[in-house]
């Protein structure tokens, strides 16, 4: 599909720095990209903050007048449903309005009305959140990243086969490495998860690699790393405050010494392209691949960068047809 083509729906309430940053950053990405957009939420709101960045009168907003609290419980925010926000972005996907749909909001929310709005495609049993890392050796994809905190070993077969399709075609990796995220690189080291896993995806159509370690989440050879929800979530977090660990850290012991600010400075060109890459805003969003539709979550703290990011990556998914090609590799299973 055409970039001029593709509908993109954004839940303009959703995240901690909403309706203000998502709104721009969302008018931002159609004017660099090209695609129709479509903000959802409190129009009172929203309209100011259209007029104000100067965006194309093709911006079109759908009045959703409440908004997925962040620690909400998913079940009131299905309950809900189109009167929020959130559930009128998604609902925009399922009746055909829309080609993807981004939110920065309740993840667990997001989850749920996804997965019962849309509904889960054939042959797959579980959604799964996928997030891209900035590895050695190029983008990662790593999923589940929180969606199901405890998986059979099967699901994570089709993990491994979603990601394959999304890392082709939005990382744009031609022939993805598979690797199984355990506790040694032996086929033997793991639990019961991994060691039941193991054989169901060497027999799966992937290129799967074998058993990889926590460190080859930046330093590895993988290009797709399938765990379940519980520890993908936990690596993730422990990626994200690192980073912010060691630049925080970086700023501070430059400010005890004439030397060290020196280094500080003449470091900083270098420092400022690691930073870059480390953060997760160049991605936007994470998939949630499984479901009838193209959706992206965002982190809570999305700033109009992330959302430019995520727009980026919902056009890439749709002009790629990530969503048939995962059809099509579950309509091929025997």
């Amino acid at each position: 599909m055409n970039a001029k083509d593709a509908r993109i729906a954004i839940d303009a309430m959703g995240g901690d720095l909403a309706p203000d940053e998502v709104v721009t950053g969302a008018c931002c990405a159609a004017a660099q990209l090209g695609f129709s957009l479509i903000l959802v939420g409190d129009e009172k709101r929203i309209e100011p903050l259209i007029a104000a960045s100067k965006a194309s009168a093709s911006v079109r907003v759908v009045h959703a007048p409440e908004e997925v609290a962040m620690h909400e419980a998913p079940a009131g925010a299905v309950r809900r449903g189109s009167a929020t926000s959130m559930g009128r972005t998604v609902e925009l996907v399922r009746d055909g309005e829309a080609d993807a749909a981004f939110s920065a909001g309740n993840s667990g929310a997001f989850l749920a009305i996804s997965t019962i709005r849309l509904r889960t495609l054939p042959g797959i049993a579980r959604a799964a959140f996928a997030t891209a890392w900035p590895a050695r050796k190029g983008p990662m994809l790593l999923l589940d990243s929180g969606a199901n905190v405890d998986c059979k070993p099967e699901w994570l077969v089709q993990f491994a086969i979603m990601g394959c399709a999304y890392a082709r075609g939005v990382l744009n990796v031609a022939a993805p490495k598979v690797g199984l995220l355990s506790v040694g690189e032996e086929e033997e080291k793991g639990n019961a998860l991994t060691a039941a896993a193991f054989p169901l995806l060497r027999a799966a159509p992937i290129d799967f690699i074998g058993n990889v370690e926590g460190r080859d989440l930046l330093l590895g050879d993988a290009d797709v790393i399938v765990c379940d929800g519980f520890v993908g979530n936990v690596a993730l977090k422990l990626v994200e405050a690192s980073s912010e660990y060691l630049f925080d850290n970086v700023r501070a012991r430059s400010k005890d010494n004439a030397r060290a600010r020196i280094g500080a400075l003449l470091m900083r060109p270098a420092l400022r392209k690691v930073k870059a890459m480390l953060d997760y805003r160049e991605y936007g969003g994470a998939p949630l691949l499984g479901v009838r539709g193209i959706c992206l979550i965002g982190h809570g703290r999305a700033d109009s960068f992330a959302v430019v990011s995520a727009c980026r990556a919902a056009l890439a998914a749709v002009s790629h047809d990530v969503l048939g090609s995962i059809a099509r590799a579950f309509a091929a299973q025997p």
